[in-house]
């Protein structure tokens, strides 16, 4: 026999209710310091604008759909190019490629707003340009990707970072470059959770006592098709479920060398 949850108790593990009034001054009190946050930000956004750089071989070729090419073509004739650096498994089936990378890679569908204010954006790589050629067509990413095996860095190197060049005629420039929680920016979907009265639903975050109990940090970039979180042998990254032919056949699952 089921039984119906006591809407007392279930509401015990959500946020207090209030009326309007009481809401609103809790939201104007917030308000204060979501302001010093943000003023926070420009400044340590002015303070990046500010930061030396340093020149690097913009001849050197990396690997795409037409073949190798210069680096300095990534910027498309722009002044400004915004790369991600996508980790990737040599010999990995599409389900078992970074789903971290996967998240960060997804959401920049659409450079529009980046190429109206004269910045480029590329997606870089260490895959071998066949496994990646077939890993974007299957993905049905629109950015462009270039492999970067066996490239130094800036250019190549580690990956998962967002890096920033700088183009004055034929010379380039490396400017900025960052990884962790550095590339959340471009997950716009984090900041959304930000929002939320659940959050990112992740272990280190400071709930409130009897809310929900939170998991490791990447627990939901990976799902079966029942969308149930899971690094088992049926799951992939999330989006790949929307990909044609994303069956739930068995996988590498969890690698143990990513984690």
């Amino acid at each position: 026999m089921t039984t119906t949850p006591d809407p007392t108790t279930a509401l015990r593990s959500r946020p207090p209710v209030v009326d309007l009034a009481t809401w609103q001054a809790a939201r104007d009190e917030l308000l204060v310091r979501e302001k010093a946050h943000t003023r926070a930000g420009d400044a340590i956004a002015a303070a990046r604008r500010r930061l030396p750089m340093v020149e690097l071989d913009g001849t050197v070729e990396v690997v795409g759909p037409d073949g190798p090419v210069p680096f300095l073509d990534l910027f498309q004739g722009r002044d400004e190019l915004v790369v991600y650096k996508h980790m990737w498994y040599d010999g990995a089936p599409h389900q078992g490629q970074c789903e971290g990378c996967t998240l960060t890679a997804w959401q920049v569908k659409d450079a529009v707003y980046l190429n109206a204010r004269g910045v480029s954006f590329a997606i870089l790589t260490t895959g071998r340009w066949d496994e990646v050629a077939a890993f974007v067509e299957f993905m049905g990413y629109s950015q462009p990707w270039y492999s970067v095996r066996d490239v130094d860095a800036p250019v190549g190197g580690e990956m998962g970072y967002i890096t920033c060049f700088l183009r004055a005629g034929d010379r380039v420039f490396l400017t900025y470059s960052t990884t962790g929680r550095g590339i959340e920016p471009v997950e716009g979907s984090m900041g959304l959770l930000d929002m939320t009265p659940y959050g990112r639903g992740e272990a280190w975050e400071d709930n409130r006592e009897g809310g929900p109990e939170g998991r490791d940090a990447c627990w939901y970039w990976r799902s079966d098709a029942d969308g149930n979180a899971t690094f088992g042998p049926t799951g992939r990254p999330v989006p790949q479920w929307t990909r044609p032919g994303a069956t739930p056949v068995e996988t590498l699952g969890r690698n143990d060398h990513h984690h």
